[in-house]
């Protein structure tokens, strides 16, 4: 009795253990949201932004690449002796602005100082000259200087005179400096031969074609000594990072999906190894199931796109992959859809 008794007992405690791991199973299947997807493809044709020869194709279709690598080259021995060119020119300028900036130097200063003392000089004795020619013509009523020697007396001393204010305004200038509206000509020519100078330096790094995010090659379209321009793709790029999962909630399901909500991503490569990721895209419109939806009842429902973002660090979903999305909705209930 007493064994019949335990027995009886141990298959209740058994009995009950598995009602409730039965209906703790079922709340939460009923919690769980189950999609089916595709990791999606997003594609990037990648051309150069100027013309020009190629000269290199540095990967080859299936390569992985990472950002910011360089896959491609173009033939820039122009563009770089153009920008050796527009340098010479740029020092040139500057040089020339720096002379206006520092001034007139003392040295000139001095130099027109003694200029100035020569045609004073020089207008004193034309002036005496004139002088004596005069008085020698008064006294001699004429007769000791002619009036050729006269007049040419005076235009001597005229043009002494005109000699010296031409030599003293050029001191003045000299005193003065350059004027501001040179100094801001030729800070403008700086501006504008440094601008040409990073223009070209900007077109010659503009050869280097690279990568923009981590991808996959999957199009190699030139080939080295083809004329590439920005209309002709020199590579299609499959973006890899960050990857996201497209899929499609029903109506009835949408309230118990939200923003950031988490989600587990499997493949039929690895069943039994979850790829984490979490809810980063419900579209507010909605649309017929497309044909690529693998299950039969909703291929005529109307449905909500919902695309899933995940963290693959081991690469185990491929582009394109069929996956399965398993969505924990309990925690949504309280929240918002969207």
């Amino acid at each position: 009795m007493k064994k019949s008794v335990v027995a009886a007992g141990v298959v209740a405690i058994l009995l009950a253990a598995g009602l409730v791991f039965w209906f703790t199973r079922s709340g939460k299947e009923q919690d769980a949201i189950i999609l089916h997807g595709n990791v999606d493809i997003r594609q990037v044709s990648l051309a150069f932004d100027g013309s020009g020869r190629v000269i290199q194709m540095a990967v080859e279709e299936g390569d992985a690449v990472r950002a910011g690598q360089i896959i491609a080259r173009l033939d820039t021995v122009s563009l770089g002796l153009q920008a050796r060119n527009a340098e010479a020119q740029l020092a040139a300028m500057r040089e020339s602005l720096l002379k206006l900036q520092n001034g007139t130097r003392p040295e000139d200063i001095a130099q027109a100082r003694a200029r100035l003392a020569s045609a004073q000089a020089t207008a004193r004795r034309a002036a005496d000259d004139y002088q004596r020619a005069q008085t020698v013509s008064a006294s001699t009523d004429g007769r000791g200087v002619s009036a050729q020697e006269l007049d040419q007396a005076r235009n001597a001393s005229q043009v002494a005179k005109a000699q010296l204010r031409e030599v003293d305004a050029a001191l003045r200038l000299a005193l003065r400096g350059p004027r501001s509206e040179d100094i801001a000509a030729a800070e403008a020519q700086v501006k504008s031969a440094e601008a040409q100078l990073a223009l070209l330096t900007h077109q010659i790094d503009q050869g280097a074609l690279k990568a923009p995010s981590d991808a996959v090659v999957r199009s190699r379209l030139l080939e080295v000594g083809d004329m590439a321009a920005p209309q002709k793709p020199a590579y299609e790029l499959a973006l890899t990072s960050p990857k996201w999962i497209r899929v499609y909630v029903e109506e009835a399901d949408l309230g118990r999906v939200r923003m950031g909500q988490r989600a587990a991503v499997t493949s039929d490569s690895f069943p039994d190894q979850p790829v984490a990721g979490t809810i980063g895209y419900i579209s507010s419109v909605a649309e017929f199931t497309p044909k690529s939806v693998e299950t039969e009842s909703l291929r005529t429902a109307l449905v909500y796109e919902v695309r899933v973002r995940v963290d693959d660090r081991q690469g185990r979903l491929r582009l394109g992959q069929p996956v399965t999305v398993r969505i924990d909705a309990g925690a949504a209930k309280a929240g918002s859809p969207r």
